[in-house]
Parts: structure tokens; C-alpha cells; sequence
């Protein structure tokens, strides 16, 4: 058995997430010793490790608790858990991908400063005679990235002396 410190120490989580866990009905099968504290079997970190995963991923607690309460309800409900995790799995890949395109055009943006500071003028962006980005500006960029052996090296500014 573990106390709620231990369990803490353990998963890495701190005791006050544990015990909202606790309050938001999503620990159902922690037991309790008779003075009150919870304590934690080996298979209820596995529980915690789920939860947690869950919430990590911006799975609302009532959803958690639903799915908590699923497992509660033994193997007659094994293709719903697995059909809920499925549509978290993919909900969670839309995001991911999401964050990608968006990790992705700041890098760009980031080639586009870097590439302005080094030569002292954003113009050399800008459609001839114009104030206005250039569209190929954008196949630039993705011309050097195919060529590129280090990212960091194409989109990061290197620091000066006086900089620091």
C-alpha cells in the first residue's frame, strides 16, 4: 500500500492533484485506512497514470470520470473504453497536427525576421518596388529548409556580444 506521498513521489503528480482527483469522484476505488487516508494499491497507480494522461490531454474531469466509471462497471464495457480512448487518440492527433502547422509557420516567420535582421531591412522581402511580401518569400523559405542540415542554424539569430 502507498500513502497519497508516496504515490505523488511515484507518479511524479502533486498531492493536491491527487486529492481534486479524489473530490471530482475519479478515485472511486482508492480505499481509505480508519483514520481516513487514502492508500493506494499498486494497480490504482495505473488508474492515476490514465487520469492523469487524460488531463493532460484537455480531456474535461466529468468525461474522465465517465470513463473511470466504465471500468468501474467491469469487462461488459471494455468496447466502449476502447471505443472512448479512440476517439480521444484522434481527437488528440488533430491537435497535435494543428500544433504542428502552427509550430511550423513560426518557424517561418522566424527565417523570415532572422533573414531581415541579418540584412537590415525587411524589404528584401518585399515584391520589387512594392511594400508588400513578396509570395515567394514563402518557397524561399521552404527551398532552404529542404537544404538545411540544422534547423537551428536556419531560423536562429545568432547572438552577439552586445546582445547579452
Amino acid at each position: 500500500m502507498y500513502s497519497i506521498g508516496d504515490v505523488a513521489k511515484i507518479m511524479g503528480i502533486s498531492t493536491s492533484a491527487i486529492r481534486f482527483y479524489d473530490r471530482k469522484g475519479l478515485l472511486p476505488f482508492v480505499e481509505r485506512d480508519d483514520a481516513g487516508r487514502r492508500k493506494f494499491k499498486p494497480n490504482d497507480l495505473n488508474f492515476l497514470e490514465v487520469i492523469d494522461c487524460l488531463k493532460q490531454s484537455g480531456v474535461p474531469i466529468k468525461d474522465i470520470g465517465h470513463f473511470i466509471s466504465l471500468c468501474m462497471q467491469g469487462d461488459g464495457t471494455l468496447k466502449q473504453r476502447y471505443d472512448y480512448l479512440d476517439q480521444e487518440e484522434a481527437a488528440l492527433q488533430s491537435s497535435i497536427d494543428r500544433m504542428k502547422s502552427q509550430l511550423a509557420f513560426l518557424r517561418y516567420k522566424k527565417w523570415y525576421y532572422k533573414t531581415s535582421v541579418e540584412a537590415g531591412t525587411e524589404s528584401i522581402h518585399f515584391a520589387p518596388g512594392s511594400n508588400v511580401v513578396d509570395p515567394k518569400t514563402k518557397s524561399q523559405y521552404q527551398e532552404a529548409l529542404q537544404h538545411c542540415t540544422d534547423l537551428r542554424d536556419l531560423i536562429d539569430l545568432k547572438q552577439s556580444k552586445a546582445d547579452n
